[in-house]
C-alpha cells in the first residue's frame, strides 16, 4: 500500500468519526403516557403528581396538606401517616 493510499485512507476514517461526533443525538422517547398529564395514578386512583395519596381512614385519595387542615392534623409527614394508617372507623384525634 502506498503512503498516498494510507493518508486517504486515515484522513477519510477521520473525517467520518469527526462527522460521527458532531451529529446531534435524538433525545430518548418517553413513552406515552409518561407525558399526558394525570397519568400517574397509582393503585387507588390517586394521582401522586397532583399531590394526592390513599389515605386508608378516608377511604379516599387526599391531599395531606388539606387533610392536614380539614382533620386538625399535625401537617408532618408522620402524622399524616398515622393518622391514614388507622382504621376508617377510628375517633378522630383528640
Amino acid at each position: 500500500m502506498s503512503t498516498r493510499s494510507v493518508l486517504f485512507s486515515l484522513s477519510a476514517a477521520l473525517a467520518v468519526i469527526t462527522l460521527t461526533a458532531c451529529a446531534p443525538h435524538a433525545p430518548p422517547a418517553a413513552s406515552t403516557t409518561s407525558r399526558i398529564p394525570g397519568a400517574d395514578r397509582d393503585e387507588h386512583g390517586c394521582i401522586g403528581s397532583a399531590g394526592y395519596r390513599w389515605c386508608g381512614r378516608t377511604q379516599r385519595c387526599e391531599r395531606p396538606w388539606e387533610l392536614a387542615s380539614a382533620k386538625g392534623v399535625e401537617n408532618t409527614a408522620k402524622a399524616i401517616d398515622t393518622y391514614c394508617a388507622a382504621p376508617a372507623d377510628a375517633s378522630p384525634p383528640g
